[in-house]
């Protein structure tokens, strides 16, 4: 299968791309570097992978580029940690508008004049900001409040245009919710404002590689947002590209939406302890609640029986096995500048 993915060079994608090919399709990545700016990643020289810088906007260059393509993966997007919601609400939800646009604009032509099959549209768990079910199902997010973020709406809306170039234009679609990946090869954008926690420089407002940076840079007691007790279902990136691809590969995913996530609750301070431990070993924990960000939802849990279900998928890679190889990566980045 020959796949499209816009967005490749981004942090997600970095995972992606390589399971595909791994699994012998054809990939074609476009990227405008516009958040790490140039990076190289390990299957750049693949025959496999043709990658072209360019900006996912443009109509006329998506459409050359799904010419010969089976499906579409719609994954170019503003995207970054909580702090991002606040310091560009307006450009988040204009620019996303445009790109998936543009993107659906192309991959409605492909549809109809070449034999482009599908499109799959990557969402988001904060399309359910606003639910009080958990575990949160497929589907919840018709029932409950919209989100208030201009990033959850907009990423709801991601889902409506689906839904509507299906009833429009019989344009088969997949929606694929991601919940909190986690792994190697994100860095700071290149857009990030300078927020400090404390007394350190924010990576990227993602839980993750901030609490390892600030605990490796001695940080002590630890800052954290709010109280610690919020939800999250941290999900490692090799399992994710393995739900995206199962997504693309069954045409049982047609015109269907998916949650993909570990099973595993986990709050961000038995999360921070965790790090602490992997890092400062016996040192004892102490850590200060700092003042959250007004879109820090408390609790994201979501069901993941339909995806086991019908796609066959489970995340297999436990927080503490991806923060055995995100930690050291954190460490060279630190050292080199990275973050």
């Amino acid at each position: 299968m020959k796949i499209l993915i816009t967005g490749s060079a981004g942090f997600i994608a970095g995972y992606l791309v390589d399971d595909l090919l791994n699994h012998g399709h054809m990939v074609i990545g476009i990227d405008n570097y516009s958040k790490y700016g140039k990076v190289e990643k390990s299957y750049d020289k693949n025959p496999n992978y043709q990658f072209v810088e360019g900006d996912a906007k443009s109509v006329g260059l998506i459409k050359n580029l799904a010419e010969d393509c089976d499906q579409i993966i719609a994954l170019a997007a503003i995207i970054g940690g909580i702090s991002l919601f606040h310091e560009y609400a307006y450009d988040l939800f204009a620019e996303n508008e445009r790109i998936l646009a543009s993107t659906f604009d192309a991959a409605i032509w492909a549809f109809r004049n070449r034999h482009l099959s599908k499109i799959n549209v990557i969402s988001s768990s904060m399309v359910f900001e606003n639910s009080s079910i958990f575990p949160t199902p497929e589907g919840e997010q018709f029932n409950c409040p919209p989100p208030q973020s201009t990033y959850g709406f907009q990423k709801l809306a991601c889902e409506y245009i689906a839904k509507g170039a299906w009833e429009q234009y019989q344009l088969p679609y997949t929606i694929i919710r991601p919940f909190n990946c986690i792994g190697i090869g994100e860095k700071r954008a290149l857009c990030d404002k300078e927020i400090y926690s404390g007394n350190i420089k924010l990576a990227m407002s993602h839980v993750v590689p901030d609490l390892v940076q600030k605990i490796i840079k001695g940080q002590n007691p630890l800052h954290i947002l709010g109280d610690g007790n919020q939800v999250r279902h941290y999900t490692y990136g090799g399992d994710l590209s393995e739900g995206i691809r199962l997504c693309v590969e069954n045409d049982i995913a047609i015109n269907q939406d998916f949650n993909l996530s570990t099973p595993i609750s986990t709050s961000v301070l038995e999360l921070a302890r965790v790090i602490w431990r992997k890092i400062n070993g016996s040192i004892p924990f102490r850590y200060i609640s700092d003042k959250p960000f007004k879109y820090d939802v408390q609790r994201r849990i979501p069901s993941v029986e339909k995806a086991r279900q019908v796609l066959g998928f489970e995340a297999k890679t436990s927080l503490d096995q991806a923060l055995d190889e995100i930690i050291p990566w954190i460490k060279q980045q630190i050292d080199i500048g990275g973050i």
